[in-house]
């Protein structure tokens, strides 16, 4: 009885505390700007089916990818059989579905092959990403806590599946000497092969099978509780993430309203001027992002495929799209923090812009969109850095001179070169 108070109230804070900190998320997001994405319900859900669920982008690069398959098809189902974990927790019952016999034997089955594939793909990752000295594993944002945040995860997801199979094996073992309390149920094959490493003696076997079934619990507890302050909440966040996607065509750049308005007032006195002001033009800050930007934030998996494909960080400028999304991350939650102190926002001296990404970053993008079509969750790096360039040139007049002199030849000359319109032709005289 004493086992099951105890794990009914590490379960109850568990839950307790992710749904505080799922609520904090939400309300930081809920911090932008608002848009629409709630047009072409169908279109949406199929192209959630496809990138989040069926992994559609990650299938660019084939081993990687089936790698991650096995992790995220091995996790998602293995965690299926929380479900009894918790009601043998609550109840004090010992697999309470191995009633359903062949069904249940089939399960366990599968479960074991999943949880090797997840051993299996994770002890490679490891090694990929400590070892290999792979290019997008390389970047200066991913020095310190992020590196370690990334490992910490894979020594988890090792330590819960091992402690998953020697459960089994105990389990299994007990079965075979008949002990009253582990009746006959499941099929073991990947876990019968530890049974050598394992004593003879029944007490200590049902120490080995308790200290796992606690282990692999609490570690599950944790780990839900982790995600909230690692990159790996994209787990939870994918999905929306990319249902929520822009459906539009990549390169479709989206005007200002405030500035259309003006525009058309110009070219047309009949109409009324524009009313109400416009607080800012462009981004200084996170608040003058959009939710969505923000949940693109919150949803960066750090996996640098947009900073691998970035031409301008390949040739060996600052920017790097995946250091641009975590910034956004970072900021937001400082700013979330800010307001959860002080009730309202309280002017800290600090911005998106210059504190968190420079000018040098912003200006070196091409704008090509290979940032947004590598990602593997449809993130989109190249709104945020379109705003920020918005406000540097909108609110500041600041922008490199190759940028000025192209305005100054718009403005007299009507086009970017610096050229008068009535020479345009003279290249054709010869």
């Amino acid at each position: 009885m004493m086992g099951q108070i105890i794990f009914f109230c590490l379960f109850a804070l568990a839950v307790v505390i992710f749904a505080r900190n799922a609520r904090r998320i939400y309300k930081n997001i809920k911090l932008g700007k608002a848009i629409n994405r709630s047009d072409r319900p169908v279109e949406r859900l199929k192209l959630m089916f496809l990138v989040a669920f069926g992994q559609k982008k990650m299938f660019k690069k084939p081993l990687p990818a089936l790698l991650h398959l096995g992790v995220y098809v091995g996790f998602c189902i293995i965690n299926i059989e929380m479900l009894e974990i918790v009601i043998d927790g609550l109840f004090g019952t010992h697999r309470i579905f191995s009633s359903l016999g062949s069904f249940y034997d089939g399960l366990i089955y599968a479960f074991e092959w999943l949880a090797f594939a997840v051993l299996f793909s994770c002890v490679i990752f490891l090694i990929r990403r400590n070892f290999l000295h792979i290019y997008r594993f390389s970047g200066r944002e991913l020095k310190n806590w992020p590196k370690t945040d990334a490992n910490l995860i894979l020594i988890a997801e090792i330590l819960l599946m091992t402690a998953f199979l020697f459960m089994n094996a105990a389990d299994f073992k007990l079965q075979q000497l008949n002990h009253p309390a582990y009746h006959h149920a499941g099929a073991f094959p990947v876990s019968q092969f530890l049974l050598p490493l394992l004593p003879e003696s029944t007490s200590i076997l049902i120490g080995i099978e308790r200290f796992a079934w606690w282990f692999h619990i609490i570690g599950v507890l944790a780990f839900l509780n982790y995600l909230p302050i690692s990159k790996h909440l994209h787990i939870i966040l994918a999905f929306p993430n990319t249902y929520f996607s822009k459906l539009e065509p990549k390169g479709k750049f989206n005007n200002m309203p405030a500035v259309t308005e003006e525009v058309k007032a110009m070219l047309d006195p009949s109409l009324p001027p524009p009313t109400g002001e416009v607080s800012r033009f462009g981004v200084k800050d996170v608040q003058d992002l959009t939710w969505k930007n923000l949940l693109d934030a919150y949803t960066c998996t750090e996996c640098g495929r947009c900073t691998a494909a970035c031409p301008a960080n390949i040739t060996g400028k600052l920017l790097s799209p995946r250091k641009i999304m975590m910034d956004t991350r970072d900021r937001l939650a400082e700013v979330g923090q800010n307001i959860a102190k002080n009730s309202a926002f309280q002017d800290d001296n600090k911005s998106l812009i210059d504190t968190y990404i420079t000018r040098e970053e912003i200006w070196a993008c091409t704008t090509c969109n290979a940032c947004v079509e590598a990602c593997p969750v449809n993130i989109d790096p190249l709104e945020i850095i379109i705003g920020l360039r918005q406000y540097a040139v909108m609110e500041e007049s600041q922008a490199p001179a190759s940028i000025n002199a192209m305005f100054g030849n718009l403005e007299n000359n009507g086009a970017p070169w610096k050229y008068a319109q009535a020479d345009r032709a003279n290249w054709s005289k010869e």
